[in-house]
C-alpha cells in the first residue's frame, strides 16, 4: 500500500473516519441511508488574532462530490468569511456524502489556513514581494497544495516547479547555499549562475553563506553591476543579532557605491510580525514554515434539517440559512433561507453570498483562474483593513 491515497481510494471513502464507515452500515441496514438532509459547514473560532478567514479549497472539495445525488451552495473561492455564518451546505440523501465528510473538511480546512495566513503576511508586507517558500517544509504530495493556497491568498509568486506551472506562473528563485559551497566563493557561484542561466532570470545571490552580508553584497554589486538584481539574505538566527541593523548597514554600503537598484530580499523563518516589522528596510520575502505550517480553520460540519424539518445537535442553530453582506458598509447577516433581508440599518442593500455552486451532482459555472481568486481575495482584505480602521 502506497503513502498516499489515491483519488479513487479517496472517494471510495477509504479516507474517511471509520465512524461514517460503521454509521453507513446502520444506516442501510435499517433502510434509512437515503434520508435527505441538510448539512451546513461554519467555523465558531478562529486561530489567535484572526479577524477573519480565506475560504479556501472549495474548488477541489466540489470535485469530490461530482456525480452524487446532491446539490449544494457555497461562497464564492477566495470570500472572506467570519465565526457562526455558513460557508457552504450540501442537501441530499445522507448516505450520498456521509462518507465523504472526512475528506471533504480537510480539503477546505488545510487551504483556508494556508490561504488566510498568506493573506495576513501578504498584508503586512504592503507593497513588498512575497514569495512562497514553503514546498520543501511538508510532504513533497502537498507542495502544489501549499503553493496555490499561498497564491491566492496573496503570495505573489511560488518557488516549486511543478506548482508554478499549476498556477500558470514562473517558478521563483535563483541559487542555494550549495552552489556557493560547491564553487567555494560567492562571486564565483554568482558569477557562473550569470554565465549559464537565461538572462531573463533575475540575478539574485544568496549573501550570508561564508562571510559578512554586507561585504558579500559589494562584492557581489561590483562584479555584477547593473545585471545583479536582489541580494537574498537567509542569515541563520544565531548569527543575526539585529537582523534589521544588518539589512540597513547592507543597504547604506550598496547605496553609497551606485547600487541603490539591487533589492534586499530576506528569508530564513520569517512570519506575520517579522515581515511587519522588517518591511521598511526589505524588498522582499521569502516565507516557507509559518505557511505551510499555517493554523488550519476548523469547518465543521454538521446536519441542520432532516427530510426538510429543521433539526441540529447541541450547539448548532438549525434550518437552512443564508448570509448577506450590506454592499454599503459591509456589515454581515445570516438569516434563516427565504426570509426577506429587507435593508441593512445603515440604508444599503444585502447581498445574498451563497449561491448555488452543485446541482444533482453537476458542477454549477466554472472555477475562476488562480490569479483572478487571489485578485479577490486581495481586494477584500484590503476592504476588511480599510472597514477596521475607520473610527
Amino acid at each position: 500500500m502506497d503513502l498516499i491515497p489515491t483519488r479513487d481510494e479517496i472517494l471510495r471513502g477509504e479516507t474517511t473516519d471509520i465512524y461514517f464507515r460503521r454509521t453507513m452500515e446502520v444506516l442501510r441496514a435499517t433502510g434509512k441511508d437515503r434520508v435527505r438532509v441538510t448539512a451546513e459547514a461554519i467555523v465558531k473560532k478562529f486561530p489567535a488574532g484572526y479577524g477573519y478567514a480565506v475560504l479556501s479549497g472549495m474548488d477541489e472539495m466540489l470535485s469530490l462530490l461530482a456525480g452524487i445525488d446532491a446539490d449544494a451552495e457555497a461562497m464564492e473561492e477566495g470570500s472572506l468569511f467570519f465565526p457562526f455564518e455558513t460557508v457552504f451546505s450540501i442537501e441530499g440523501p445522507y448516505g450520498a456524502f456521509c462518507e465523504m465528510e472526512t475528506a471533504m473538511l480537510g480539503m477546505i480546512c488545510q487551504a483556508s489556513g494556508i490561504a488566510t495566513a498568506a493573506s495576513r503576511v501578504k498584508h503586512a508586507a504592503g507593497e513588498k514581494q512575497v514569495l512562497s517558500f514553503g514546498a520543501r517544509r511538508m510532504h513533497p504530495a502537498l507542495s502544489t497544495l501549499i503553493d496555490r493556497n499561498a497564491f491566492i491568498g496573496g503570495a505573489d509568486g511560488v518557488s516549486a516547479v511543478r506548482s508554478a506551472a499549476f498556477l500558470g506562473e514562473t517558478p521563483q528563485g535563483t541559487m542555494p547555499h550549495a552552489l556557493v559551497l560547491v564553487l567555494g566563493d560567492t562571486v564565483t557561484a554568482m558569477r557562473a549562475f550569470d554565465a549559464a542561466v537565461d538572462p531573463a532570470i533575475p540575478r539574485v545571490c544568496l549573501v550570508d553563506t561564508l562571510q559578512d552580508e554586507k561585504f558579500e553584497a559589494v562584492r557581489v554589486a561590483e562584479a555584477l553591476r547593473e545585471r545583479l538584481s536582489a541580494v537574498r539574505l537567509d542569515t541563520p538566527g544565531s548569527r543575526r543579532g539585529d537582523f534589521r541593523r544588518i539589512l540597513q548597514e547592507v543597504r547604506w554600503e550598496l547605496d553609497l557605491r551606485g547600487f541603490r537598484h539591487v533589492r534586499l530580499i530576506v528569508s530564513g523563518g520569517l512570519g506575520e510580525e517579522e515581515v511587519r516589522a522588517l518591511r521598511d528596510v526589505a524588498d522582499g520575502f521569502g516565507i516557507g514554515t509559518s505557511l505551510s505550517n499555517a493554523p488550519t480553520i476548523d469547518y465543521a460540519l454538521d446536519i441542520v434539517e432532516v427530510e426538510g424539518v429543521p433539526y441540529a445537535k447541541r450547539g448548532k442553530r438549525s434550518g437552512r440559512k443564508q448570509v448577506y453582506a450590506c454592499e454599503a458598509c459591509g456589515a454581515r447577516t445570516v438569516l434563516p433561507a427565504g426570509e426577506p433581508p429587507g435593508r441593512c440599518p445603515c440604508g444599503g442593500a444585502r447581498d445574498p453570498l451563497l449561491h448555488p455552486v452543485l446541482r444533482a451532482g453537476r458542477p454549477v459555472g466554472i472555477p475562476s483562474p488562480p490569479r483572478a481568486i487571489r485578485d479577490r481575495v486581495l481586494r477584500k482584505v484590503e476592504r476588511f483593513h480599510a472597514r477596521e480602521a475607520r473610527p
